[in-house]
């Protein structure tokens, strides 16, 4: 039986592999912020830097999937700082606690994501392309950078680069399904614009190889292998849910209504799992239709 520390354990994808890990006996470590109610749960306040690491003894791996919501507000100043910090000082203050360690764990597993490569229009991207221009490109390199004390401790350190989660109850997606499901469906701006997805199996999965991949360091995207277009997701939504897709948003409309990120929802991103696919790895769910179909 392993031992697991997992930050960000009540998110979407945290929920999801706290109950695929400890399903296969793992004992698995809640990190929260506030005071721990139960034996799993280990206090720690990223902001202040501060992690009980007597708790994290033992500990063959860290998973850090912390981070505010990147859709859930509007792009204000202070909102796009809490972001930043969410993910940056989370991050080092894990890496930090890792790297002190008598008995460091093997692997961090660290979240990153797919807006580090930009908007790269229909051009395909795998790990080995340079980071983009931009709020979320600059982000997800700090994020990364600050894994650093960890990876100079010779912890092995991953940084999964995650696309759009295909899910029912949370993330993008579960803001997209009900608005699909009553019939107000449409493709957003011109729809040519590549969306790089997952479905929530495929990315559990996923987290699941690369803590058991020793081979495995760096970035790693966790995208399914056929990117689709708006346009193509709006026609699979509508076709999975047998619901007409009618109601396309224009992109003046979708910059009024979301401000400056609206340029992320009609940027392209066209990323590829190389290296995830040259593993081992493989997809139950590689198509955008099988993946909609699943949540």
């Amino acid at each position: 039986m392993t031992r697991i520390a997992v930050a960000g354990a009540s998110g979407l994808i945290g929920s999801a592999l706290v109950r695929s890990l400890t399903a296969d006996g793992h004992e698995v470590l809640r990190l929260v912020r506030r005071a721990p109610r139960a034996a799993d749960e280990v206090r720690w306040d990223p902001n202040a830097g501060l992690v009980d690491t007597s708790r994290l003894s033992g500990c063959e791996a860290v998973v850090n999937l912390a981070g505010a919501g990147v859709g859930d507000h509007r792009w204000t100043d202070a909102y796009k700082r809490e972001i930043r910090d969410s993910r940056v000082l989370g991050t080092t203050t894990l890496a930090e606690a890792a790297a002190s360690l008598d008995t460091p764990p093997r692997v961090l597993l660290n979240g990153s994501a797919v807006g580090y490569y930009g908007d790269t229009g229909s051009r395909a991207v795998d790990e080995s392309a340079p980071a983009g221009d931009g709020f979320l490109p600059s982000l997800c390199v700090e994020w990364e950078a600050a894994t650093a004390p960890a990876h100079q401790a010779g912890i092995r350190t991953v940084f999964a680069r995650t696309g759009l989660v295909v899910a029912r109850g949370g993330g993008a997606w579960g803001k997209l399904f009900p608005l699909f499901k009553a019939g107000l469906g449409g493709r957003m701006g011109d729809g040519r614009q590549y969306w790089s997805y997952i479905a929530l199996h495929d990315h559990v999965a996923a987290l699941r190889h690369l803590l058991d991949t020793q081979t495995l360091s760096g970035p790693v995207n966790l995208t399914a292998p056929h990117p689709a277009t708006n346009r193509e997701v709006t026609a699979a939504m509508g076709r999975v849910l047998h619901r007409p897709t009618l109601f396309p948003v224009p992109s003046p409309a979708l910059r009024l209504v979301l401000g400056e990120m609206a340029g992320d929802v009609l940027g392209s991103t066209r990323a590829l799992p190389t290296r995830l696919l040259e593993s081992g790895f493989e997809f139950a769910f590689p198509t955008v239709e099988q993946a909609i179909a699943a949540a």
